[in-house]
């Protein structure tokens, strides 16, 4: 299968090239940024595709993240994303970036569960835990740091994202994390990973915000004009 991966969820414009065929990443390419994805975005995949060798009609599935993250960079993704796969008469799926920051430390098999973080800003985060193994330990949500802290009651976990050194530096000292990797998004490779092992039926291509926009249309419309 090949799968064209985009991610512009975070603090990152990305994109990939996996073909699970071969286990081979084909091509990819990361820029770091916190605004600006819609003017990096297109140049970037027309950069990647040429690169590949490949047409966006050879390609069987795009796959790009759904957040939580940027209200606005959620959208350039998955508008490229879902503009692409029209054009191409191709499947979009989806990824959670909890979910694609926690895949790389899953699949090491470590035993200790991991917890993704993501800043969420004034003290809170967007987060989940999930074992070792992958299993669902506390289901993705937006809480307070401190509350997140209470996960420590499942023991010493692996904290991954971009909120990750903060909590550790939180983090109680009867359970102290065993690994912290913060990084600043997902890496793309396992975005287009998880991109092939989902299915559009179960893994849509929308926006997984926890939480509502903070501009938000007035309630009954703008007010009437005075009569004449």
């Amino acid at each position: 299968m090949l799968v064209l991966a985009i991610d512009t969820a975070l603090d990152a414009c990305a994109a990939a090239v996996l073909d699970t065929d071969t286990n081979w990443l084909i091509v990819q390419e990361s820029l770091p940024m916190s605004r600006g994805h819609a003017e990096a975005l297109m140049p970037l995949l027309e950069r990647l595709m040429k690169a590949s060798g490949l047409a966006f009609s050879a390609l069987d599935r795009i796959a790009v993240t759904t957040g939580p993250g940027s209200f606005t960079g959620l959208r350039v993704g998955l508008s490229a994303a879902r503009g692409i796969a029209l054009a191409a008469n191709k499947p979009v799926v989806g990824v959670t970036t909890l979910s694609a920051y926690a895949a790389p430390l899953v699949s090491e098999n470590g035993g200790n569960a991991v917890l993704s973080v993501i800043d969420a800003r004034h003290d809170q985060a967007y987060f989940q835990l999930v074992t070792g193994s992958g299993g669902t330990l506390v289901r993705p949500r937006l809480a307070p740091v401190s509350e997140i802290l209470d996960c420590a009651r499942y023991g010493a976990p692996r904290i991954v994202g971009n909120l990750a050194e903060a909590l550790a530096a939180r983090w109680s000292a009867s359970a102290p994390p065993v690994e912290v990797r913060q990084l600043a998004a997902p890496e793309i490779a396992w975005v287009a990973w998880l991109g092939a092992a989902v299915s559009p039926n179960t893994a849509p291509a929308r926006p997984y915000y926890l939480r509502a926009p903070d501009a938000r249309p007035q309630r009954g419309g703008p007010p009437s004009s005075p009569p004449a």
